[in-house]
């Protein structure tokens, strides 16, 4: 496995939100982790890649635990994060913003390469290199965000509610991204609302409700639970 979540317990000062969460993810493979607003989805995402600290349980990446690591420690070992938010440098330009991902890897060619895929994979951020970042719509601001990820080629890209904000023919072509930067070996870890759309994209997929996950299975076997399409698809 990629990543392993084994026990995981995790929260904010004294509250608890995630309790006993076990999960993985492996190699090559899109997970989506799904639920309502507030079941602990950013926190999961959060503790996973270092910026929250874990209260009991453990992260594997690559068969190396990372639990108690810094993420700029983990972000070096191959795991990438897209918060939600974007969190880009506005006042900076819309490729400044994608070098920044790419000192990371301290490879020039490399870095150039990524550049160019990234370019190939939102052509709108080619034409619109030297606007500044702040003057995006919300959803080329998260085709940046996603590709100043990219730039540091990452193993496992971490994806928190991509969809949030958008409109819907932006979100649809962002999700159309994703099996492209899957092909390309990148493995892929989706939490996200829209659960219809996610685990329609996911080969497996996991239900968290109030920071415990209460199902798990294939996308698709997900999708046809009556009990998860009456709660989540009012159907």
């Amino acid at each position: 496995m990629m990543l392993e979540v084994k026990g995981l317990d995790a929260g904010y000062g004294d509250v608890q939100v995630l309790r006993g969460v076990d999960m993985n993810v492996a190699e090559g493979e899109i997970v989506s982790i799904v639920g309502a607003n507030g079941a602990g989805k950013t926190t999961l995402i959060r503790t996973v890649m270092g910026t929250l600290p874990a209260f009991a349980g453990e992260v594997r990446f690559c068969g190396e635990r990372i639990s108690g690591r810094a993420s700029h420690q983990i972000a070096r070992l191959g795991m990438a994060q897209v918060m939600e938010g974007r969190r880009l440098f506005g006042h900076m330009e819309v490729e400044d913003n994608l070098r920044v991902g790419g000192d990371l890897l301290r490879d020039a060619r490399r870095s150039r390469d990524n550049l160019e895929w990234i370019y190939s994979l939102f052509p709108r951020l080619r034409e619109r290199r030297r606007q500044l970042a702040r003057s995006f719509s919300g959803g080329e601001q998260q085709m940046l965000a996603i590709g100043r990820a990219l730039m540091t080629s990452p193993k496992l890209l971490l994806l928190d509610e991509p969809s949030i904000g958008l409109a819907p023919i932006m979100v649809k072509d962002i999700f159309g991204k994703l099996p492209q930067i899957n092909a390309r070996g990148i493995t892929i870890l989706l939490v996200e609302q829209d659960v219809h759309r996610s685990l329609s994209l996911a080969q497996r997929g996991y239900v968290l409700e109030h920071g415990e996950i209460v199902m798990s299975g294939l996308g698709g076997e997900l999708l046809a639970d009556e009990g998860l399409r009456r709660a989540y698809l009012g159907l």
